[in-house]
């Protein structure tokens, strides 16, 4: 097995109907605005961009983030990341009931070396913090749905 190697499946419900929740998402730039734990979001062009997160652990994860799919009509966001970590993450937004659905994709090789030198012992932590940080994602999403601008 590789420790470093990662796979992350979340789902969300929210009680606002999927083309407004894609319309949130696929603003990238946008997210430091209502998610607390991406800190930084630079265009390069396009479709690329230097996204720089931190959850509760005290270190940065920067990467690129490239668009690979924008597909509106089907609810699906996807891009192929590379830097601190590579592989790619998508979100698929649908509708339920009189809300909608966003599934959350990620699987990601980790580079960075400080979580790459403690991978075995550390893994248990990494996946926490990574479940604390799409926590904050959601109430900071349902706050910027409901007119707010950040998670409480």
């Amino acid at each position: 097995m590789d420790w470093s190697h990662y796979r992350f499946r979340t789902r969300w419900a929210l009680p606002a109907p999927p083309t407004a929740v894609y319309d949130v998402l696929e603003q990238a730039e946008d997210y430091p605005r209502w998610w607390p734990q991406v800190r930084e979001v630079n265009r390069i062009d396009d479709t690329s961009g230097v996204i720089t997160i931190r959850s509760a652990l005290p270190y940065d994860m920067v990467f690129v983030a490239r668009e690979v799919r924008r597909d509106r009509e089907g609810g699906v966001l996807e891009i192929a990341m590379s830097g601190d970590f590579d592989g790619w993450a998508r979100w698929t937004i649908t509708p339920r009931g009189p809300g909608s659905l966003a599934r959350y994709e990620q699987e990601v090789d980790v580079n960075k070396p400080l979580l790459r030198r403690f991978a075995v012992p550390g893994r248990p932590v990494f996946r926490a913090n990574h479940w604390l940080m799409m926590r904050a994602g959601r109430r900071g999403l349902l706050a910027h749905l409901a007119g707010g601008h950040q998670a409480v």
